[in-house]
């Protein structure tokens, strides 16, 4: 029983922490903390190739546009992940965090097709950040006690 409540105490932190690193991350790559484009692992390498992206997966917004929704999001995971990681307002920043993620599957999935965004995990950390938003979450309570 012991082992089952510091699961159920320790997985919001890790999602926690797993969705904080995602966000923070990606800004990292953006803004070219993890090297060049072209270096192993690198996405985007520099702000320039982000938006390139941002336009490819919202081909519908004009070049301004582009850049607001770019920006929007930038901004939008590091306040996120910052919260996140510190627990400040951890069920509103957990559930920004999914409605950020969902827009995101919903982009990818429309412009670039199922792959992508399965690949990136993205429905996946959309999904576990509603459940972090949850009071407690349905895969942390205890399963009910045959009377």
């Amino acid at each position: 029983m012991r082992s089952k409540k510091r699961l159920s105490n320790t997985a919001p932190v890790a999602m926690r922490m797993a969705l904080a690193a995602g966000f923070l991350s990606a800004v990292a790559d953006r803004f070219g903390l993890w090297g060049p484009i072209g270096t192993p692992g690198v996405s985007w390498g520099g702000f320039a190739k982000f938006l390139d992206y941002t336009a490819t997966i919202l081909p519908y917004l004009s070049t301004t546009l582009v850049a607001v929704a770019g920006w929007a999001a930038t901004v939008a995971e590091i306040v996120l992940g910052v919260a996140l990681l510190a627990g400040v307002r951890v069920r509103l920043a957990a559930l920004a965090s999914g409605v950020l993620l969902l827009t995101f599957a919903i982009a990818m999935t429309t412009a670039l097709g199922p792959e992508a965004p399965l690949s990136y995990s993205v429905w996946t950390a959309a999904a576990g950040a509603f459940l972090l938003a949850q009071d407690r979450p349905a895969a942390c309570q205890e399963p009910p006690v045959a009377a």
